[in-house]
């Protein structure tokens, strides 16, 4: 039975309410909350007694006596609940007043019943007790330097699990001497790196974890706790505050590899790589833990744009989830690391939150470390945000959230160690919210005290967290001063060797990862991209790979619409007439075919927007699926396919990180039309067009985006190619339109048999998806490969006129060329605009030489190709024709768009075009 009552919305202790209760426990105590069968179980246990009101047997207790038990148990369920609103969580400066409204006045209780024996104290592990016991014991759980939030979750065994590890442990936390001096060893390695680098690198921005230096052991014990439950790999992702910390003191990049950066210095400068800002590397190690369990550790290089790399890191523990482990969760840990204002201002924050608990998306959740600073470069708390907390976001989930004072090095670290715990059981977020401040300004050279100066009056005369941790230790008798002296002096003399290394250019190789997927990778060159590479298959493999696709299994029910769509996908093969769909999936299953896995995602991409893929279909009584990509032989790839959450940014940079973790996978993001691709634009620009100069990361990302000019309006017609044309530089990028489902099935397995990864942005069709004039052959796919320019099949001996055109405006441009039997004129197709392909384009130009040349595109003169074909010297002599520039892609009235293409192709054949 499901649970009937439940106490959070409960506002009476009406008696006899809670005698019907009762009554109702008695006969099925599991058809009441948890919290009611606790409280009953309790009573009963410790009185002896039941309740004889109006129904219930035995000894009855008088209605007052309940009231007050019944009001006890109520003030104790509103510590569990709004106890974090009166924890001591702010190391510098008292917390404002969340009017917890925890008293006894507001539970109808006084000072008089402070004495008084109740038996809720068996409810809470303390026995029969006296109010002011309650009170107490409550206040030390939960009003301390820790804060809880676990009571907003539906999920019983989620409450459970907090409320009974939180109550039995919180109030009195226990750590071995061994355990507080790693705590000490880890603040010292924070502290010292930091009074280092402001020592010998005077005005260099860093980015100071100074304030937050509990972040340190914090991370320390996350990944100690984790390998001990069984965590082999862990994955941070985090913004610049506090990074070269990290990097030196978590993740394990050497000290020289760090300082050689301050020196202006990499040891990784190549040719072609234009590098990045030390506090945006990443870096990759393998650490031994306090249990002696080895374990590897990847922070990842992010730009400055926050939260970003929160999606991208998700996605990379995706594919080693799915590629190393088997879909085991528990051997990858994500470790999001966020900032206060970034992680409650940026909306990828909720939709990276959303994606959590989806089976495209889940990880087995995500540890979400906040280093709440109190402040966003220079707005306070009042300006960045409505919630009351900056990590409320969580609750979207029911994600349980702890806030812990920063100063309080051993609450932190118990914090995350429950964290880990219950990542490890549930499987799912968790956040940790250690508030602490921010020793400098935004960074070393900015001056806070313009905009917060009692704030930073506070802050000047705070001593740090390592300061008040030896202070505590000292104080206890834990640890000898000596002990602790020697602890730093050793370290620092530690970094003075280390510094002298990089002043000498003596510094080590930088390390590895323990997989070798990218072994025989090779970054590309001017001369990659001179020919395509073989990428034909046999034609026993199409025939496979069709049967698969074309057959479901027997008794399963289609609608006819459906049963239509194989039928005729099928008689599109066997008449030999390939239209876009059999194309494109004709490319996945013989990949997989070869065992490539296949992952793919986006939004409506299972049906297609247009409804021409149907890669799954559906049983009309059932609804239960069947995907025939999935069946084409026993030793394939893994076929990964989803419809994605209505988002683009989070999910386009989940797929980035995916593709970035497994290169052997095509890994392919839809847009549901091209322009909705603008809404992730931070990830294209910081990630997927630059990364691989900024970082040396290939990544072999595809980007499928609905193109094309027919009268659908402003916001369905360009996927905007110009932006991508205007980030396309130093061969970084793949930009196509295709106009064949051959030379698409080429283009999507030339990603996967080049010896390098790059990512491609493809302009795809609308219209031509069933249009018979774009069709293709078995033998195209079998002999054929990607074609970077398609020549005119259909000239005469004399070309007067040499066309220039990419994507579906060809089709309009043959077709009046044919109506007007112009054989004087070569139609000539860029299948691929960046990088351009030069050999092929000039063998068109040398055999044309002599014919007028002209670009023609459909879409404005400022938009589309144009702007970046006259980078190009060759492209200086054409004409163009085009739609007049715009502010906007597309006109929304039919007649208007109908009028503008038709004047694009009468242009291309006259004499004044």
């Amino acid at each position: 039975m499901s649970k009937i009552f439940d106490f959070s919305h409960l506002s009476s202790s009406d008696i006899t309410f809670i005698d019907s209760l009762y009554d109702t426990y008695r006969s099925n105590p599991e058809s009441v909350d948890e919290s009611w069968q606790r409280f009953f179980q309790g009573f009963e246990f410790s009185s002896g007694a039941t309740f004889g009101t109006s129904g219930s047997t035995g000894e009855g207790i008088s209605d007052a006596k309940l009231r007050a038990e019944f009001n006890v148990f109520r003030l104790v369920q509103s510590f569990r609940t709004r106890g974090h609103l009166l924890a001591d969580t702010n190391p510098v400066r008292p917390r404002r007043d969340r009017q917890a409204r925890i008293s006894l006045e507001e539970y109808g209780l006084s000072d008089a019943d402070r004495k008084t024996v109740f038996q809720v104290g068996e409810f809470v592990g303390l026995g029969p007790a006296t109010l002011d016991q309650i009170l107490d014991h409550m206040k030390e759980i939960y009003c301390e330097k820790i804060g809880f939030q676990y009571m907003h979750s539906n999920n019983t065994d989620v409450r459970r699990f907090m409320r009974e590890r939180i109550e039995s442990t919180a109030k009195k936390i226990e750590m071995p001497i061994e355990k507080k001096q790693r705590i000490l060893q880890k603040l010292n390695e924070a502290n010292v790196f930091e009074n280092f680098l402001q020592t010998k690198y005077v005005g260099q921005k860093r980015f100071s974890l100074e304030g937050g230096e509990t972040t340190i052991p914090a991370l320390d014990a996350i990944i100690n706790k984790g390998a001990e439950l069984g965590a082999k790999e862990f994955v941070i992702g985090m913004a610049h505050r506090g990074r070269l910390n990290i990097l030196a003191n978590t993740v394990g990049k050497t000290y020289e590899y760090i300082f050689t950066e301050f020196e202006g210095g990499s040891q990784e400068e190549l040719s072609g790589h234009t590098g990045d800002v030390k506090y945006h590397m990443g870096f990759t190690s393998t650490l031994t833990t306090t249990g002696n369990k080895e374990v590897f550790v990847k922070l990842l290089p992010n730009p400055s744009h926050l939260e970003t790399v929160a999606p991208v890191a998700i996605g990379y523990c995706r594919a080693l989830e799915d590629t190393h482990y088997d879909n085991d969760q528990s051997k990858v840990i994500p470790i999001i690391i966020h900032g206060d204002a970034a992680v409650a201002g940026q909306g990828v924050v909720y939709e990276t939150v959303q994606m959590s608990k989806l089976p495209a998306y889940a990880v087995g959740g995500s540890i979400h470390f906040v280093i709440n600073n109190q402040i966003g470069f220079t707005t306070d708390i009042e300006d960045a945000r409505s919630s009351q907390y900056c990590v409320s976001v969580a609750k979207a989930i029911e994600a349980p959230i702890i806030q812990v004072n920063g100063d309080d090095p051993e609450a932190v670290v118990y914090a995350v160690e429950l964290a880990v715990e219950f990542r490890q059981k549930f499987k799912e977020d968790i956040f940790i919210d250690m508030v602490c401040y921010r020793k400098y300004g935004h960074n070393e050279g900015d001056e806070p005290r313009y905009t917060q100066p009692h704030l930073y009056g506070l802050i000047t005369k705070h001593k740090n967290p390592r300061e008040l941790y030896l202070e505590k230790l000292l104080a206890s008798g834990k640890i000898e001063a000596t002990l602790a002296t020697e602890m730093m002096e050793k370290y620092k003399l530690l970094l003075s060797d280390r510094f002298n290394n990089v002043r000498e250019k003596n510094v080590a190789a930088k390390g590895k990862g323990p997989h070798k997927d990218w072994e025989g990778m090779e970054f590309s060159n001017a001369e990659s991209f001179d020919e395509s590479p073989a990428t034909g298959v046999k034609r026993e493999v199409l025939d496979r790979v069709a049967k698969a696709i074309n057959t479901v299994p027997k008794g399963m029910e289609l609608m006819k619409k459906a049963q239509k769509v194989i039928e005729d996908r099928q008689a599109a093969y066997e008449s030999d007439k390939l239209d876009w769909a059999l194309g494109e999936l004709l490319a996945y299953g013989s990949l997989a075919d070869e065992g490539n896995p296949l992952r793919f995602t986006g939004q409506d991409v299972v049906r297609g927007t247009f409804s021409h893929r149907q890669a799954k279909m559906f049983d009309e009584r059932t609804n239960e699926s069947y995907c025939g990509l999935e069946h084409i032989s026993p030793n394939q790839g893994r076929i990964s396919l989803y419809n994605s959450l209505l988002s683009e940014y989070a999910v386009l940079g989940f797929e980035y990180g995916y593709a970035w973790g497994t290169p052997k996978t095509l890994t392919i993001w839809e847009a549901q039309f091209g322009d909705f691709s603008n809404g992730a634009q931070i990830m294209i620009d910081q990630y997927i067009t630059s990364a691989e100069v900024k970082w040396q990361r290939m990544n072999g990302l595809v980007m499928l985006l609905p193109h094309g000019h027919e009268g659908a309006g402003p916001e369905h017609s360009s996927a905007r190619p110009e932006r991508y044309l205007q980030m396309a530089a130093d061969n970084n990028v793949i930009i196509a339109n295709c106009t064949t489902p051959a030379n698409m099935f080429h283009l999507l397995r030339r990603q996967i048999k080049w010896n390098f990864r790059k990512p491609a942005m493809v302009m795809t069709p609308k219209s031509l998806l069933r249009d018979p004039r774009a069709s293709s052959t078995r033998e195209d796919l079998i002999n054929g490969k990607f074609q970077e320019i398609i020549d005119d099949p259909n000239t005469g001996k004399k070309v007067s006129r040499l066309i220039l055109c990419t994507g579906k405006i060809y089709y309009e441009l043959y077709d009046k060329k044919i109506a007007d039997k112009r054989d004087d004129i070569a139609i000539v197709r860029m299948e691929q605009l960046h990088p351009l392909p030069s050999i092929q384009l000039n063998k068109i130009l040398e055999k044309y030489k002599g014919a007028e040349t002209v670009w023609v595109q459909e879409e404005p003169k400022n938009q589309g190709y144009w702007t970046f074909l006259l980078r190009f010297d060759v492209f200086r002599n054409f004409k163009l024709i085009s739609r007049k520039s715009s502010a906007s892609p597309a006109t929304g009235f039919s007649n208007v768009h109908k009028k503008e293409q038709a004047e694009i192709v009468t242009k291309a054949f006259s004499k004044e075009g």
